[in-house]
């Protein structure tokens, strides 16, 4: 085995935790700059913390394949990493979106088979088209009363267009987070519907999970998600929330990560930490059915890292999911957890209704491959890793020295800062490649290939 491959053989003991056998190659990597701005020109007002309204960032908080060579990518609830306003946890009125992109791959020429951290394919990650995430019906924007800021509402909003925002105050207080006509909205995963006319993206705050036109943007359905996650007593502040609540998704760690199965019938959304009232370091898992909006709920076991930042299928009943720590570069620190593990819902425990140490129903976990290690064999320093590793998407098959191979997808989330102590802090994808003895079981997502001139402008809909 070469040294851009890598064997994991250790086992880990903590839980029902195996191992894989998984060779995974880095085969490509691509940037964009921090600095630049996307293609929704109408929101290019600075935002309250001075910030472009339209800053292109935060990319790798949610990737997916929308057939081709064509990506579709979420940003988070916006640029709240500038100091603003701490009785609005810093957000700003930033206008959620999502960004299409062209992610192809093509032969590096200069690819040396000696040299390690030579890779065989360039990337080079071009925009396509933004668009605004919006409502048909009105929605819930707070006042800015007593809080020092101006109202939450949008100046785009306009006759049945209601567009949803960061501001962690656009909520009604008198209804549990999960009411989805809060206008606040902190996009965390995003997935492509197989006829390729749609996206399903999750949140936050609510936690929530909304479908929406791919064409214009505009919410089309919300999924009903189990009462457990819920919190009663919202917060402009998440401390306090935190503070105020003894049930329900911790602030800022709800719903992180989302999937969709190969057959386009079943989403599986991933929180990123342990509710109010779970015990032991267990998440949950919650599966929804996208036609009768049916929901089960299944524990997932943190072994490594802090939390889990995505999930994608494998297949219709095993997944990987994106356990991780929060160090790296944007944290000023040295990344170290970062690891992709396989788990199979097969059999799994409906842990609906059920609270505290859920350890015992906990799906069996096995170690895909370990993001940093391969990352370093490549020449990459672990403080150049990004913290915030947390898109992932299985993209088109690619043919290496006469070989196909199925590649993913792995992005970061640069929380909208162009650089970190000086140090540049760009949105990255990078590509990795794996064969069918990698992976077995893997079917990748059929999703029919849309016209991105059809599906993605800013478009002005009134």
């Amino acid at each position: 085995m070469s040294a851009a491959r890598m064997g994991l053989a250790v086992f880990i003991t903590v839980g029902a935790v195996g191992i894989a056998q998984a060779s995974v190659d880095l085969v490509a990597f691509g940037s964009i700059s921090g600095t630049y701005q996307d293609l929704s020109s109408r929101t290019g007002k600075p935002l309250e913390n001075s910030v472009a309204g339209n800053r292109l960032g935060g990319l790798g908080s949610g990737i997916a394949y929308a057939g081709g060579t064509t990506f579709v990518a979420v940003p988070d609830r916006g640029p709240n990493a500038v100091p603003f306003n701490s009785a609005v946890d810093d957000t700003v009125s930033y206008i959620n979106r999502f960004q299409t992109f062209d992610l192809a791959t093509a032969p590096n020429p200069d690819y040396d088979v000696s040299s390690p951290s030579s890779l065989p394919l360039v990337l080079t990650p071009t925009l396509r088209s933004t668009t605004l995430l919006s409502s048909f019906t009105p929605l819930v924007y707070g006042t800015g009363a007593n809080l020092g800021v101006g109202s939450g509402a949008p100046a785009l909003n306009a006759h049945h267009t209601f567009y949803f925002t960061g501001r962690s105050d656009n909520f009604d207080p008198a209804q549990p987070s999960t009411f989805d006509r809060n206008a606040r909205f902190d996009p965390e995963s995003i997935r492509v519907s197989n006829d390729g006319l749609s996206v399903f993206i999750s949140d936050e705050y609510g936690p929530h999970v909304y479908q929406f036109d791919r064409a214009t943007g505009r919410r089309i359905r919300s999924f009903s998600l189990p009462v457990e996650l819920a919190v009663k007593n919202s917060s402009p502040m998440g401390n306090a929330e935190i503070a105020g609540n003894a049930v329900g998704r911790i602030a800022n760690k709800g719903m992180e990560g989302l999937a969709i199965t190969p057959d386009g019938k079943t989403l599986v959304g991933s929180m990123q930490a342990p509710l109010e009232q779970d015990t032991n370091n267990v998440i949950r898992l919650v599966s929804i059915d996208i036609r009768s909006g049916a929901v089960r709920e299944y524990a997932y076991q943190l072994t490594t890292g802090s939390g889990v930042s995505d999930i994608v299928a494998i297949n219709d009943h095993e997944f990987l999911l994106d356990e991780r720590d929060g160090k790296g570069l944007g944290d000023g620190s040295i990344a170290k957890v970062k690891q992709l593990f396989r788990v199979n819902l097969t059999g799994a425990v409906d842990i609906s209704g059920k609270s505290g140490d859920l350890s015992a129903f906990a799906v069996p976990k096995t170690l895909f491959f370990n993001i940093v290690a391969q990352l370093n064999a490549k020449g990459i320093t672990s403080d150049l890793i990004p913290a915030k590793i947390e898109g992932t998407a299985f993209g088109p098959d690619v043919t290496i020295g006469g070989v196909v191979r199925h590649t993913l997808y792995i992005a970061n989330d640069n929380d909208f800062l162009a650089s970190v102590n000086g140090i540049d802090n760009p949105n990255k994808f990078f590509v990795f490649a794996f064969d069918d003895a990698d992976l077995p079981g893997f079917v990748r997502q059929a999703v029919r290939e849309q016209d991105v001139l059809e599906c993605g402008f800013d478009l002005d809909l009134d």
